[in-house]
């Protein structure tokens, strides 16, 4: 785990074609001491242009945007920089969308009202544990299972996880952090960060949202 020290700085960079927007979270963000905007684009192939030249840890990813969106964006970021952690953002609240952006890796998802609060609270999140999720993504994860009734394809057959594994993913699925979970179950923190990286390759899966998935499909843990 990366783990957010009092001396270290989290670089953002923002997608948006909102002008407006683009510029009241770069000023709200420009007030936390522990954030640097590195990059801002007006639509996504501006934004992969500038990640050859540009690093960032988290990316703000508006979903609408001219000439290339976030949909599109999303993948192209995940294959060629998987380590960049991406928030999406937009004015939508739809379940459908919101779950296929984190079946995508997403590593969060808030809407633009949520406030320059959240988005903060979010980008820490993403950058210390690797997903941020909220009150919106749980139930549309929870949503696309019970609603679109997603199919065993694509997922494989016969994942055996052992006893330590499935403690960590149920903890996982609780929100807690790396470290609380490498403290609850006596671990350091990159061997957790270890057995994550294993649980989605036994899974099949590609992200927190995935696992959270397969956690629920598999009866480990409960939708209701």
């Amino acid at each position: 785990m990366k783990g957010l020290e009092s001396n270290q700085i989290i670089k953002v960079a923002i997608a948006d074609d909102h002008t407006l927007f683009r510029t009241g979270v770069k000023t709200s963000l420009s007030l936390r001491k522990d954030i640097q905007m590195v990059a801002e684009a007006e639509n996504g192939m501006q934004l992969m242009n500038l990640l050859r030249h540009i690093q960032p840890d988290v990316i703000l990813l508006d979903i609408q945007m001219p000439i290339m969106d976030g949909l599109t964006a999303l993948p192209e970021i995940k294959k060629l920089y998987p380590d960049v952690k991406v928030i999406m953002l937009s004015f939508l609240n739809d379940h459908s969308v919101i779950s296929k952006m984190m079946e995508l890796g997403a590593n969060s998802y808030i809407t633009k009202e949520s406030g320059a609060e959240m988005i903060y609270e979010a980008i820490k999140g993403v950058y210390n544990n690797d997903f941020y999720f909220n009150d919106l993504t749980n139930k549309a994860l929870l949503s696309g299972l019970r609603t679109k009734r997603i199919t065993d394809a694509g997922m494989p057959q016969d994942v055996q996880l052992n006893e330590k594994e499935i403690t960590i993913l149920k903890l996982m699925c609780e929100e807690k952090s790396t470290k609380e979970i490498a403290d609850m179950v006596d671990l350091s923190p990159r061997t957790v960060e270890a057995i994550r990286d294993k649980l989605k390759t036994k899974t099949g899966t590609k992200s927190m949202a995935g696992l959270v998935l397969y956690a629920v499909k598999a009866g480990i843990v409960d939708q209701a």
